[in-house]
Order: structure tokens, then sequence, then C-alpha cells
């Protein structure tokens, strides 16, 4: 019989340095941004997009990149697709390779594409996918591992293809809240263990099968766990640099323990984007150089 650890993760971590890398971005516009289906417990029709206020949140996101000093690319949004906006979903770039996404609803099925031959044309290697998967909405990098969700996007077969085609360690966590049907909806990666400091996340325990709990105990000790209330406003859909963590400004309290682990909070308002089940890093796909 598997014995469980229950206990609470620690919060206390020794002091390090924390520094910021300059980062590579990618974003997608909401030009043709609404809620067109459902495909997730976020959305419902009868809540519909104001969209003057999403472009306008959506600038400010961007605006806050540039602000920090890093590079944002923009993918040109295509009629037809309102959720291209949700660039993190197009694929997991790392070391000027990348692993395309194959979406598991029809409805987006052209992102994929649209993104890859957006990659290519940059000097991306891509390799196109053979198993469902969303891309970083599913695969979280951290230093020489990545760290990857599945149970309602990606499937076990994408983690084995990824570690193949990015030559890394990938280490599978069951999601089993359907609220948080990405991993970049129940685990933020804070420090990506590329500097000084190792790698550190903030995680919501509850959006994970047991086992994965365990597993996420094991190699994150000292991780934030974020409460519920600030899982439900997306607050683990944040993007950081090592030091600066932008994320939703409704996540109050867990801006307030990243202020105690020594990172700088940056709250934005996507208020708009959550009605679709996104907010920051949603938004936003990461080059890993």
């Amino acid at each position: 019989m598997t014995v469980l650890d229950t206990r609470t993760p620690s919060r206390a971590q020794p002091s390090v340095a924390r520094s910021v890398r300059r980062r590579d971005y990618v974003m997608c516009a909401p030009e043709h941004f609404r809620v067109a289906y459902t495909i997730n417990p976020w959305m419902d029709a009868a809540d519909p997009i104001d969209v003057g206020r999403a472009r306008l949140q959506w600038e400010v996101l961007r605006n806050t990149y540039l602000s920090l000093g890093h590079r944002v690319d923009l993918v040109e949004p295509m009629p037809g697709q309102p959720d291209m906006v949700f660039a993190a979903n197009g694929g997991l770039v790392v070391g000027g390779r990348a692993y395309g996404a194959k979406f598991r609803f029809p409805e987006r099925a052209a992102e994929g594409a649209a993104y890859a031959d957006w990659l290519r044309r940059r000097g991306v290697d891509v390799a196109e996918p053979t198993h469902t998967n969303e891309g970083e909405g599913d695969f979280l990098a951290l230093g020489p591992m990545i760290i990857a969700g599945t149970g309602f996007r990606t499937s076990l077969e994408a983690h084995i293809e990824a570690a193949s085609v990015l030559d890394r360690p990938v280490v599978s966590l069951e999601l089993v809240d359907p609220r948080f049907y990405h991993l970049d909806t129940a685990v933020a990666v804070l420090d990506d263990g590329n500097g000084p400091a190792p790698a550190d996340i903030a995680y919501y325990p509850a959006a994970f099968s047991r086992h994965s709990q365990r597993t996420l105990r094991d190699l994150f000790p000292h991780a934030i766990c974020c409460s519920e209330d600030d899982a439900r406003v997306l607050g683990l859909n944040a993007v950081s640099d090592g030091h600066h963590v932008v994320l939703p400004s409704a996540a109050t309290g867990l801006a307030g323990s990243l202020r105690e682990r020594g990172y700088t909070p940056v709250p934005v308002d996507l208020s708009e984007f959550i009605k679709s089940g996104g907010s920051v890093k949603c938004c936003t796909m990461e080059m890993h150089r």
C-alpha cells in the first residue's frame, strides 16, 4: 500500500539572488477574440466579450512586457480563430527547436499550423506532432526538464513525443479539475532555474491527482501553494522573468506570497480573457533560448 504524504509544503526557502533575464515573448492580438463555442467550463456565450476592453487589456499586457525590457513578437491573427490570442497554446519552443501543437478540439485545429508556419519563418525547427497537445498550455520548461500536464487537452503519448523531440526529460502530472484544464492554469513557473536561483514554482494542489501532488511536493518542496480563491481567478496563469511576476490583479493573496518570497508582483487586469478560460500566460508564448 502506498502511503501519501499529506503535509503542506513549507513556504520557507533559502534566500537567493534573483536576477532578470531578457525574455522573448510571442503574442497575438485579439482582433477576432470572442466566445464562439464552449470547450471549457469558463466559456459562456451568454456572457459576451467586451471586444474594446479586451483589446485595451491585451495592449496593457504587451506594454508591461516591453516596459520590463523584454521582446514581444506578434503573430498575425486569423479570421475565424477567436482563441488564437492564446499564443501559449501554439507550441513549445526550447533552444531553437519547437514541438508543434495539435489541438484536441476541431474549433482550434487551424491554430497549430498557423503558429508552426510563423515559427518556421523565423528560423525555428518545428517538429510536427503526432499526438494531441496544446503547447505551453500543458508544457512548462524549467532548466533542463519540462513538467507536463495531462487529463484534459494533452495526451501522455505527447509527453513522450516532446521528450524525444526536445531531448529533455518530461515529468507528467495529472490534472483532475476541469476548471484547470491546462497545466498553466494550475502551475506558475516563478524561476526557471537557468540563473543563480533554483527552479521555483507556485501551484494549486487540488487541481492534481494525489500521486501528482506527491510528485510536485518531492520536486518542489519549497513551492508556494496557491489558495483556491486565487486559483479561481486564474492567478497561476502568470509569467515570470525570474524577478517580476506578471499575474492577474485579482490574485491578491498570491501576490502577497510572491512578495514574501522576494519576487515583485506586477498585477494586470485581464478580466475579459478569463471569460474564455485564459489570462496572462495563455496570452504569452515564450521562446526559451
